[in-house]
């Protein structure tokens, strides 16, 4: 068992959020193999011998709490060695962080021995150059950014630490560490005006802020990061948001490399009270190393289009899926969804182990009313009610595509408490949707279907909900059948059904999202075709309405339900439609210059100008590329 001989321990003085804490311990050498084991609330750094060794805490619960076992045999020399651990501690509840207690526990095995581990004697300050308490947030979901001070002395008042009581099951990280690289070379660095510089990366980067330069004199810094210059420059501030970091420089060289935040961006732009000497400016990609399958491609416009879809995949993996890594870096139950089926098809071994890890960090998620939270490991009280019913895609397509079965028995019974609450709002025949302010009834960004963010919709039921509450029990009774066990939903969705065919499919012909309501849109008949819900007759003529135009249209990453109806009902007579209207929504992405698709084809301009980028979740035509045969894989599949 780990830990037996640690201690959780922090600073001894007042927890604060946003706050940085050093730690600092000795070991001798001798030449033999040594491994360290640790974990830390939020996230820590760890360096020997004032080396950087690794970073970045995998995103966890207490009750689901892992630890890194990192080999610092090359990083020792003969003799004492020190250890330094910077550790963050967030202390604020996000949509990728849950609040606990902060702490740093390790230890250190040399020949199956424990030689060294964290316990209260372990000398520890607050870290001088972290302002601490900043609390400079970047956005709601990423949490906080980091304000550094290299004027400050890095010399301080080591004290022993403190014990801090938590209880924890320890597991050890479930896929490997994320790689850092050198710094990326810029496209361009261009001087704006006194002290102002932007950088162009020339693509979407991920990784860890970098700088080095000259300044004459103390000044701060202010670095701002983004994905566009669509006003001249970054939008460092959006709505609230705050992209940006800042950094005091100290007289002299200034060489400064960030380690727990990372970002993504295509540009940076530094603003400075006065001139410098710039050397360096960008960023370290930090990357979760994949090797994408050859694949053959005829046509230029849809190689290059699958090429940016499967970077985007690429940039939106980190310890976990993220929707975005510019804005978000969060993993949401949808998002992933579609992630890990393009995954399947762009990767080796359809990227199944970090599948896996993610399919079981969503099925430690804890809520008293057994849906799924917004997010993993979110502190937020919030849920998407539909999200929690695409788990039970995520674990049917994973099992189909790895044959998995045991671990799809393990996580059945997170499938069932979705299933059970959503069952229980069952009146007149029908789901009625979710009522208070905890749940978010989303179902796309388009009309109709975006709900009520931060306040209570009527529990009324709606197209969408019963849909996919049976696609979720269509799904679970494939796994049910695949695994062996119980499936204790028997004819409840051809009930469901009868239902929604009584209830939403309106004299036009058209199923509508709200009974009584001309809300008459893509994904909502889209759905009712895969559901089973729409009668056979009327499928044709649904599916005619909806290539026609006439019905409101949805967004990028759920044209996979869309291009799936069609093409269920007559391949030969939709092939086309959806290739063209790949090709041309993916087009504008290409002739604006981007390198990886887009949240919404609105681009930048989405959300009040906070659109991303770089999603993952649309990186649709890897999907339908290898389904029409667009795109054919040349190798021969890893065992």
């Amino acid at each position: 068992m780990v830990f037996e001989k640690s201690e959780w321990i922090w600073l001894d003085e007042e927890e604060i959020p946003d706050s940085y804490a050093l730690f600092k311990d000795r070991l001798t050498h001798s030449g033999e193999r040594t491994v360290i084991r640790l974990s830390a609330d939020s996230d820590y750094t760890l360096f020997v011998n004032g080396k950087y060794v690794a970073s970045n805490q995998y995103g966890d619960y207490e009750h689901y709490k892992i630890y890194d076992e990192i080999d610092i045999t090359d990083f020792l020399s003969t003799g004492e060695n020190e250890l330094s651990f910077t550790v963050y501690y967030c202390g604020t509840d996000t949509s990728r962080y849950r609040k606990y207690k902060p702490g740093l526990i390790y230890e250190v095995e040399r020949c199956g021995e424990i030689i060294l581990a964290s316990r209260q004697d372990t000398l520890s300050a607050r870290a001088p150059r972290y302002i601490s308490g900043r609390r400079l947030m970047v956005t709601v979901q990423l949490g906080y950014s980091f304000s550094y001070d290299a004027t400050r002395s890095e010399e301080c008042d080591l004290r022993p630490s403190r014990t801090v009581e938590k209880v924890c099951n320890f597991y050890g990280r479930p896929i490997k560490r994320l790689t850092v690289s050198e710094r990326a070379a810029p496209k361009s660095v261009r001087k704006c005006g006194k002290g102002h510089y932007l950088i162009d990366l020339g693509g979407e980067t991920v990784g860890l802020p970098s700088l080095e330069f000259i300044s004459q004199s103390e000044q701060q810094l202010k670095v701002a990061w983004g994905e566009h210059i669509a006003d001249g420059g970054v939008r460092s501030e959006v709505g609230g948001r705050s992209f940006y970091f800042e950094y005091r420089a100290k007289v002299g060289k200034n060489l400064f490399d960030e380690y727990m935040l990372r970002i993504g961006c295509r540009y940076l732009e530094i603003f400075c009270e006065d001139e410098i000497n710039l050397i360096y400016a960008g960023v370290r990609p930090q990357i979760y190393e994949v090797k994408a399958r050859s694949v053959k491609i005829d046509s230029e416009i849809d190689r290059r289009i699958y090429d940016i879809s499967v970077n985007s995949l690429k940039k939106s993996m980190m310890e976990h899926y993220v929707d975005c890594p510019w804005r978000e870096q969060a993993l949401y139950v949808f998002d992933s969804r579609n992630q890990m089926l393009f995954g399947y098809l762009a990767f080796e071994n359809g990227n199944a182990d970090y599948v896996k890890s993610n399919l079981r960090l969503i099925s430690e998620d804890r809520r008293e009313d057994g849906l799924l939270s917004i997010c993993f490991p979110a502190g937020k009280n919030l849920s998407i009610p539909s999200f929690s019913l695409y788990y039970s895609f995520s674990v049917n397509e994973y099992l189909h595509y790895t044959g998995d079965k045991e671990f799809a028995r393990a996580v059945s019974p997170k499938i069932e408490s979705v299933i059970d609450d959503v069952l229980s709002r069952r009146r007149n025949g029908l789901v009625e949707r979710y009522e208070g302010v905890e749940y978010w009834n989303f179902y796309d960004w388009s009309d109709y279907s975006e709900g009520n963010h931060g306040s209570s919709d009527k529990p009324e039921p709606d197209l969408m909900l019963n849909c996919l509450t049976v696609m979720a029990l269509m799904n679970y009774k494939e796994i049910t059948d695949a695994v062996g066990i119980p499936y204790k939903y028997a004819g409840i969705a051809e009930e469901l059904r009868a239902a929604i065919r009584e209830q939403f499919l309106a004299d036009n012909g058209l199923f509508t999202m709200l009974r009584g309501k001309e809300q008459y849109t893509v994904l909502g008949n889209s759905m009712a075709i895969l559901c089973g819900a729409a009668p056979r007759e009327s499928v044709d003529y649904l599916c005619e309405k909806m290539a026609s135009g006439a019905l409101r249209e949805c967004s990028l990453s759920m044209k996979i339900f869309e291009y799936e109806a069609l093409l269920s009902f007559s391949e030969e007579k939709y092939r086309q439609l959806v290739l063209d209207e790949i090709r041309k929504n993916y087009k504008v992405m290409l002739d604006y210059g981007s390198d990886t698709t887009w949240e919404t084809l609105d681009g930048e301009s989405a959300f009040d100008n906070a659109g991303s980028l770089c999603h993952g979740w649309t990186a649709v035509p890897i999907y339908f590329y290898h389904k029409l045969g667009i795109a054919t894989h040349t190798d021969e599949p890893s065992e």
